[in-house]
């Protein structure tokens, strides 16, 4: 799989990444993860379009030359977008309680949903 990301206002560009699929892709909602240190939260999770909208994120273990087997989160051609489960709210980029992010490398498995 070849992960690329353009310029966009939901998380910073990424350069041709190049990762080796071992298993085909699943759909993913919700991700486990540390965003403060020693505080792991249960976080939604979504694709996001570079026309600001929302759609699905997928879950694929991959080959990285960097991290080994791991799991790569991807969504669309923006990235990703993720908020916390609780008080969770519609998906816009201008809630603070939001982050984007280009793409993620997950450990467990268990920590996807």
């Amino acid at each position: 799989m070849v992960l690329e990301i353009p310029p966009n206002p939901n998380c910073e560009a990424v350069e041709m990444r190049v990762f080796n699929d071992l298993e085909p892709p699943r759909q993913v909602s919700r991700v486990h993860l540390e965003r403060e240190a020693g505080m792991p939260t249960w976080c939604l999770i979504t694709g996001w379009t570079l026309t600001n909208t929302p759609c699905e994120a997928s879950a694929r273990k991959v080959d990285d030359s960097g991290e080994g087997v791991t799991t790569l989160v991807s969504g669309g051609d923006a990235g990703l977008r993720l908020q916390p489960v609780e008080g969770a709210t519609a998906w816009r980029l201008d809630d603070s309680r939001q982050w984007g992010a280009p793409f993620l490398l997950i450990g467990d498995p268990h920590d996807l949903a």
